[in-house]
């Protein structure tokens, strides 16, 4: 039992810090809240479930395509409504209701699009059950698991190893001072939302095989990832990751050990302890002054 608990764990905290990601990369890059990843989670499910399931393309080709889509959409968002609301001098709030806004108009037009019915992937794989540690797994478990981390590795080789990731951390750390060095600032901040729609698709891509897809798969894992955040120190990228995956390990166990019933409870408790006792995270990130 442990073991597949331990494997659910680390599945569900890996989507917490993908998700936790997004939004950090969002927050250090503009100061800004959105409050769109979730639905952007149930597109990306939908995106790949209509390439996987209607259109027969392979599994890791339906990823590719979607993660494609995700991440051009992140762009469009940013350049047509946030960039647009910013350079009118909107306030803060004003931008926040706007992304509340879309996540709306997101999820009406998946349901009608989709409907509203959760949908089920076709089976990715030819056993319904793998052995692991002689625990019978399910293979699309094991699969999000490590689709996950190998997210989570390439959006740290992309930022401290790339001359775009090192041009988006100068540039969320000093956006004057990055401008007059030569960065394009603008473009930086477009790619981060982009990059956070990106993770918002492949997490959708990652649960939908395991529990299914519908309009409001997403609105409960946003809120967790953003309480994953602020686990680990909101607008902190690395914190986001670690907060994610304590978050799962700990609502996990809890359903497991505990019950079920208290898996949600438990999880908001410790937000709300953090949110107290410990509001700068694990990680002792500043929040951003407006």
């Amino acid at each position: 039992m442990f073991i597949q608990l331990l494997i659910g764990a680390l599945l569900i905290g890996s989507v917490y810090g993908l998700m936790a990601l997004g939004y950090s990369m969002i927050y250090k890059a503009s100061g800004l809240l959105s409050f769109t990843q979730g639905e952007l989670l149930m597109l990306g499910a939908f995106i790949g479930l209509t390439f996987y399931r209607y259109l027969n393309l392979p599994f890791p080709i339906a990823l590719l395509i979607t993660i494609i889509i995700m991440f051009f959409l992140g762009l469009l968002v940013e350049r047509v409504i946030i960039r647009t609301l910013i350079k009118k001098n909107a306030s803060v709030i004003y931008v926040v209701l706007a992304t509340i806004a879309l996540s709306i108009i997101f999820k009406n037009t998946a349901m009608q699009v989709w409907g509203s019915r959760v949908l089920r992937f076709p089976p990715i794989f030819s056993v319904s059950s793998i052995k692991l540690f002689g625990i019978a797994m399910a293979p699309e478990a094991v699969l999000g698991l490590g689709i996950s981390i190998i997210c989570m590795f390439c959006m740290y080789l992309f930022m401290q190893k790339t001359k775009y990731g090192t041009a988006m951390r100068a540039a969320a750390q000093d956006p004057i001072a990055a401008s007059v060095s030569g960065i394009n600032v603008s473009l930086t901040t477009g790619l981060t939302w982009a990059i956070a729609s990106a993770l918002a698709g492949v997490c959708g891509m990652l649960i939908g095989p395991i529990y299914g897809v519908g309009i409001s798969m997403g609105a409960l894992i946003g809120i967790k990832g953003f309480a994953a955040a602020i686990i680990g120190g909101y607008g902190n990228m690395y914190g986001a990751m670690i907060g994610g995956l304590l978050l799962g390990i700990i609502e996990t166990f809890a359903a497991g050990y505990i019950s079920s019933v208290y898996k949600d409870f438990i999880s908001f408790t410790i937000l709300i302890i953090f949110l107290i006792f410990k509001p700068t995270g694990l990680f002792n990130e500043k929040v951003i002054e407006s």
